[in-house]
């Protein structure tokens, strides 16, 4: 498990709005080396204007890495990946064979982390693919997710992770590369005085990490607790940790996904009557879609990052959480959450939800039996 260090400055950006233009710029001063690893790449407007950024890196001389998910970006057009290795980019799939006729963990372990390290200055960590922001379902953006922009001492933690695993991938390949290390830039820590740390979740070392720091900010909770999660499906051993924090006082808020983009999502119901009894409150946002992996505890401590709350990311999948312990971003955070709330969620009725929605508190049951079902067949416990 990471610990928080100091010397960072971490600014959260909402949507696309705010993240394609910090991500852009930060490419277009590059001057070494560009990582950047995400699930989704598309090649729309946004995916486009990013890609010129690193095509643009590239054919000046910076080392540019491009790592992306076989199954999230499945459908990106090889004349594309062509196009953007030709200017010089250096591209790979993370676990390229995607077959539907396997329940194997291989397929279902996948690269969800979102990332970006620029020159060992810079980074960016969240739950935003390279997609636009209106590239959703109908007529139903934007959609609502975050990231954060990070500066200081926790960007060499992050640059080393993404370095090694690009390498890993490219041995995987048969194409190894290497790259020397860059001095790290020095940190201002008269501007840098955020106390912050990087938790990855993975399949050898870390494989509990991202939980695990959740549920220590659940057990220290004092006051409130407010998550937004887009898919929620904890297990069994976080969901005992807010109904604790529930009975002990704590003020427990979950913002969750209201539009359904898969069926499995119903599953989320499953633990409704059980939270709503206890006092937790549920908002479902309709607004628009969410995809939105963010939490605030006590108006102290905040993560935002690219894992769900649910098996897939919190067991399968390699994930990138960053963790902040300042006051005054935990507010921002909370105070858009909050924000998001009043404009496009709806508030679940404890009433209504016992003596109505019969026919989906059912649904919701076998869904999740049929989750707990997929666990078992890839080898992991019931019980979590």
């Amino acid at each position: 498990m990471s610990h928080y260090v100091d010397g960072n400055r971490i600014t959260l950006l909402r949507n696309g709005t705010e993240f394609f233009p910090a991500l852009e710029a930060a490419i277009n001063q590059a001057q070494y080396e560009v990582h950047l690893q995400t699930y989704i790449y598309e090649d729309d407007e946004a995916g486009k204007r990013i890609g010129n950024a690193l095509k643009s890196a590239a054919q000046r001389g910076v080392l540019v890495n491009l790592l992306l998910d076989g199954f999230g970006s499945k459908d990106l057009a090889k004349t594309y990946v062509q196009e953007l290795e030709q200017a010089g980019v250096e591209v790979l799939f993370f676990r390229p064979k995607i077959s539907p006729w396997t329940l194997k963990r291989n397929r279902l372990r996948r690269l969800h982390r979102k990332i970006a390290v620029i020159d060992g200055a810079t980074a960016f960590v969240g739950g935003i693919n390279i997609i636009d922001d209106m590239n959703v379902p109908g007529d139903n953006g934007p959609r609502v997710d975050y990231s954060v922009q990070v500066e200081g001492v926790l960007v060499r933690q992050i640059l080393a992770s993404a370095r090694s695993l690009w390498r890993r991938i490219s041995w995987a390949h048969l194409n190894p590369t290497h790259a020397a290390w860059l001095p790290n830039p020095p940190v201002d820590a008269d501007e840098m005085q955020m106390r912050a740390k990087y938790v990855v979740r993975d399949n050898v070392l870390h494989r509990r990490d991202i939980e695990h720091a959740y549920m220590r900010l659940i057990v220290r909770a004092h006051h409130e607790i407010i998550i937004a999660s887009a898919y929620f499906i904890p297990g069994r051993s976080f969901r005992q940790a807010l109904l604790h924090a529930a009975r002990r006082g704590v003020k427990v808020k979950l913002l969750l996904q209201g539009r359904m983009e898969s069926t499995l999502l119903l599953a989320t119901h499953a633990f409704y009557s059980d939270f709503l009894r206890h006092g937790i409150e549920i908002y479902e946002y309709k607004k628009s879609f969410m995809h939105s992996k963010v939490a605030v505890v006590d108006s102290q401590w905040a993560t935002v990052g690219s894992s769900n709350l649910d098996p897939f990311s919190l067991l399968l999948s390699r994930e990138a959480n960053v963790f902040v312990d300042d006051k005054g971003f935990a507010s921002t955070l909370q105070q858009d959450l909050e924000s998001t709330i009043a404009k496009g969620a709806e508030q679940v009725d404890p009433d209504d939800w016992q003596h109505g929605h019969v026919l989906k508190r059912t649904i919701s049951w076998v869904l999740f039996a049929v989750v707990r079902f997929i666990l078992g067949l890839i080898g992991y416990p019931r019980s979590h």
